[in-house]
């Protein structure tokens, strides 16, 4: 499919293999199960003609009570006993020989196959018998419209996998439909519809039974079973085949036994069942990152809702800060309040890690660490302190958090002499942060997930200890969202800083060389810059002169490369 890629690097392999250039594994940007994504939506309904074989996923899963509606006129389709044969080849034969004597008729018929490779092999039988069918593989959708359409005609044989043509009804007589020919067609017995195959699910099988016999009309049905084919193998196949043998029945003689037919059903009511387990299990597993999904995407949400509030301008406001100031100055709080319990878990205050705590600190801020080391030790100099540590270290978080508020408060006033749109800063920082340890995350889950399996091997309960580990690795991440936030939003008012300079440097430079650099709005320009420059003076610049735009290197190593 376009634009998916295998994943933990079975495609670069596939790449190397093949020659083309090797690209980047793709990562998770969100990912949701169905049943977890249907189960957002505060009602849920639905409507189909099969949902009674699946009541119970419907109550267990989704809460949903399911109830069957009557036809709007009574059913008088005809579902005649399977049909079974000891080989898929003599199956073949016999399904080929009853389209015939249908097709000589006039009855149309409609085929059911499990897959487009049985389609067209089907086909191929039936063209050597000079019947031509419509093949519907749900590829070419407006031809297929068409066979679909004037499927219900005299004579028609269609051959459909059971992808295509759900949930439409092929009308007896064409469509338009001829009133006469219509009429001839329901005094042959209306639509005659073939299964090649059992399918897993029942649901499947009544899908294809109910396009014959629609609103009242009449038809058939009737399943051509081999004791080869994938559901019989899994199920008695091999015995029901010997029987056969001992029995010593020919190839083409089926056998036509309501037990048979009932055992088939029971089979399949048991992979069924098993599917259910496999996707009720699933549930059970996504149901753990579901509530890390919620609480992500709750922090989103509360992220761009508060930069959509109209901060207040007003003469009266004093306060610079931000609809999401308090958030991120909540964040850096809690890591000044982790650092500081880190490094001071020491019973003797001599053996705390102050220097530490000062160079963490010189991370977030612009701060020197030496210099704040030693304020840091000298609010443990009062005698008070000494002997309570928990006021030691409450007043070196006290302390720090102060620092960082005024230097946030500073940083505020800075942007907006300079004319940054902090609030979009802001905002940036965040959901970026989020987005990408949240992928991270997904990443993580999704390892976990595969190995967790093998837990079992030391009788401990898989589900259990992925939600142990899944708790410990959303503390993780939003351990990581938080230092990501605290760590890079005191950097942002560097990089503007020193591209204030660069623009106000270029802005000094004189001749066609600011006009190029600078367009109209005195915005930088990414057109290339004139090699012939001169100084303020007007006199041309050398190659070896010092380069006129302040960085110290010559004109030919900098702006005259």
């Amino acid at each position: 499919m376009y634009g998916r890629r295998y994943s933990e690097g079975l495609h670069q392999a596939i790449e190397a293999k093949e020659g083309v250039v090797i690209q980047k594994e793709s990562r998770t940007l969100a990912t949701i199960t169905f049943q977890n994504y249907f189960r957002m939506y505060d009602k849920l309904s639905g409507m189909t003609g099969t949902a009674l074989t699946e009541a119970e996923e419907f109550s267990k899963i989704y809460h949903l009570e399911t109830v069957v509606i009557p036809t709007n006129k009574p059913t008088i389709r005809q579902d005649l006993n399977d049909l079974i044969y000891a080989t898929e080849e003599s199956k073949f034969r016999a399904v080929v020989n009853d389209v015939k004597a249908r097709h000589a008729k006039g009855q149309p018929v409609l085929v059911g196959t499990i897959s487009i490779e049985k389609n067209e092999i089907l086909a191929d039988l039936l063209a050597k018998q000079g019947i031509e069918a419509g093949v519907l593989n749900a590829k070419y959708h407006d031809k297929e419209a068409q066979i679909i359409a004037q499927a219900g005609r005299k004579g028609a044989v269609t051959i459909a996998t059971n992808m295509a043509g759900r949930g439409v009804d092929i009308i007896l007589g064409g469509n338009p439909p001829d009133p006469s020919e219509q009429a001839e067609i329901r005094a042959l017995g209306g639509l005659h519809v073939i299964g090649t195959e059992r399918h897993e699910a029942r649901r499947i099988d009544n899908q294809l039974r109910g396009r014959a016999g629609r609103q009242g009309d009449p038809g058939s049905s009737q399943f051509y079973i081999s004791t080869e084919d994938d559901l019989m193998r899994i199920f008695g196949g091999e015995r029901l085949k010997r029987i056969m043998a001992t029995l010593k029945l020919p190839e083409d003689m089926p056998i036509e036994n309501k037990i048979i037919s009932r055992s088939i059903e029971s089979a399949q009511k048991r992979v069924e069942g098993n599917n259910f387990d496999l996707r009720k299990h699933l549930v059970e597993y996504d149901d753990v990152i579901n509530k890390h999904r919620e609480s992500i995407y709750r922090r989103r949400r509360q992220i761009l809702e508060l930069s959509e509030t109209p901060v207040d301008n007003t003469t009266e406001s004093t306060s610079l800060l931000t609809p999401l100031s308090s958030l991120i100055l909540e964040m850096i709080d809690n890591e000044i309040e982790q650092v500081v319990s880190f490094h001071t878990q020491s019973e003797n205050i001599d053996d705390w890690n102050i220097s530490e705590i000062a160079q963490v600190m010189s991370t977030i801020l612009d701060v020197d660490a030496t210099k704040l080391a030693q304020e840091l030790v000298n609010l443990g100099s009062s005698s008070t302190a000494k002997m309570d540590k928990i006021a030691y270290r409450d007043s070196l978080v006290k302390y720090l958090s102060d620092m960082v508020h005024k230097a946030y408060n500073e940083l505020l006033a800075l942007t907006k002499d300079i004319g940054l749109d902090w609030l979009a800063i802001e905002k940036s920082v965040l959901l970026r942060s989020i987005d990408s340890r949240w992928m991270d995350h997904l990443d993580a889950m999704d390892y976990m997930r595969q190995g967790i399996g093998l837990r079992g091997y030391g009788q401990r309960d898989p589900l259990v200890e992925y939600k142990k580990e899944a708790y410990r690795l959303f503390n993780e991440l939003n351990a990581a969202i938080q230092k990501q936030v605290v760590y890079a939003i005191f950097k942002i008012v560097d990089l503007s800083r020193s591209n204030e300079q660069r623009i106000k440097q270029m802005m000094n430079i004189s001749g066609p060389a600011k006009k190029i650099i600078l367009n109209a709005n005195g915005e930088m320009s990414t057109a290339p810059v004139e090699r012939k420059m001169r100084d303020s003076a007007g006199h041309k610049i050398g190659r070896n002169d010092p380069c006129p735009c302040g960085s110290g290197k010559k004109y030919k190593k900098c702006c005259g490369r």
